[in-house]
């Protein structure tokens, strides 16, 4: 592979893609967040603050002792590494004479004390860089280092200095653990979710956590204030229809210092339960910890629920909840007429016909709604709704 072939391949490292640098030995000068911001870096000649010449980069201070200065990052999505780009844009008297990287593969979300006691492969070996510059490294696929998935990257410099952006570019290798729902997120609000109750919103709203995409800063997720008593702070979700959860995402991106200690899910079937009752809720995840600047991937097996709790523990922000899983039949059919019973008569027509209905058939529907069970539709709507719902 040649020196610049690898930059085809996406950059798994991207904040864009919920990477993050988890952790540094040393960030003196410069955050070891702009690591992996999207963008090339920029540089004002005149902007200086406390700390020195302000850099759009990770920067440690001048070591006076032996040893290495490193950064760990979290791919956004793990995979095999093709190459990496060690971008020193603006780092031209202080940029790292040399640097290495090392790559791990690591179950769950290790926290940086097992992080550091993980297996490392030799991605580059240590080897010279120049200043102000993109400085690439193609790594082969024929090599036992790219043959391989990782989840974490570390760089480190030698001795010390500093790197605008980091990439690394790969191909991502998905865990056919967590394919397990078959079906849609639940609880999103593209897809009909809707926040049913909140124990406290005071810096931001908790429809954050079911808005569509990643959230891009912190003011984009759902954060309450700051609990001084013995309890918890929870959201609750109507989820878009009946459904069984089989995997739960609690991301934690952008909450480095006010994350939940840990989260946990509960559930319940309104339409044969009052959600009023405290015996009418279920366990669908028990309460386990969570990490700051995290995406958590969890596979649950639920029980049919039409609304779930998430509760943190004792506070904290969230910036996203997702619930894939799959509509139960009644789920699937009650989604179907939520939509048939709320078209527009302009709209109905052209939506009804394009299923296979004839214009007799559209007024029936129109005349019925709204309609209450699939029964109640005419059968040959009855029958377009059974037919579309996928096998789970």
């Amino acid at each position: 592979m040649s020196d610049q072939e690898f930059l085809r391949y996406p950059d798994l490292a991207s904040r864009t893609l919920g990477g993050a640098v988890v952790h540094a030995n040393d960030e003196a000068f410069a955050e070891r967040e702009n690591l992996i911001r999207p963008g090339r870096a920029t540089f004002d000649a005149s902007d200086f603050g406390h700390k020195g010449k302000v850099y759009d980069g990770w920067e440690t201070r001048r070591r006076r002792t032996p040893g290495s200065d490193w950064a760990i990052v979290r791919l956004g999505v793990p995979g095999l590494v093709r190459g990496v780009v060690v971008d020193t844009s603006w780092f031209k008297g202080n940029y790292p004479p040399e640097i290495s990287v090392e790559a791990t593969g690591v179950e769950g979300y290790p926290t940086n004390a097992e992080l550091e006691a993980a297996t490392w492969t030799t991605l580059v070996p240590r080897s010279p860089v120049g200043g102000d510059r993109d400085n690439l490294f193609a790594i082969s696929p024929e090599s036992e280092a790219g043959s391989r998935r990782y989840t974490h990257v570390r760089i480190s410099m030698h001795p010390d200095g500093g790197i605008a952006r980091f990439r690394v570019h790969g191909t991502p290798v998905t865990d056919p653990r967590l394919l397990v729902t078959g079906g849609l997120d639940l609880a999103a609000l593209e897809n009909g979710g809707l926040i049913a109750g909140c124990s406290d919103e005071f810096y931001s709203s908790p429809t954050n956590l079911i808005g569509p995409g990643q959230s891009r800063n912190m003011g984009e997720g759902w954060e309450n204030a700051r609990r001084r008593d013995d309890g918890n702070d929870w959201v609750e979700f109507d989820l878009a229809g009946q459904g069984h959860i089989r995997l739960l995402e609690v991301d934690t991106s952008y909450y480095l210092f006010n994350a939940p200690g840990a989260v946990s899910l509960e559930g319940c079937d309104a339409s044969s339960a009052d959600p009023g009752r405290p015996d009418s809720w279920f366990p669908i995840l028990d309460r386990v910890d969570v990490r700051p600047d995290t995406r958590h991937r969890i596979v649950v097996d639920s029980p049919a629920a039409t609304r779930i709790r998430l509760n943190v523990y004792p506070d904290g922000g969230v910036a996203r909840l997702r619930a894939h899983g799959v509509l139960t039949e009644d789920g699937y059919a009650d989604v179907w007429l939520r939509w048939v019973n709320s078209l527009p008569t302009s709209q109905a027509h052209g939506a009804l016909t394009g299923l296979g209905l004839s214009p007799t058939d559209v007024e029936s529907v129109l005349v019925t709604r709204p309609a209450s069970k699939l029964a109640e539709l005419p059968a040959i709507l009855a029958e377009a709704v059974r037919a579309t719902r996928p096998v789970s």
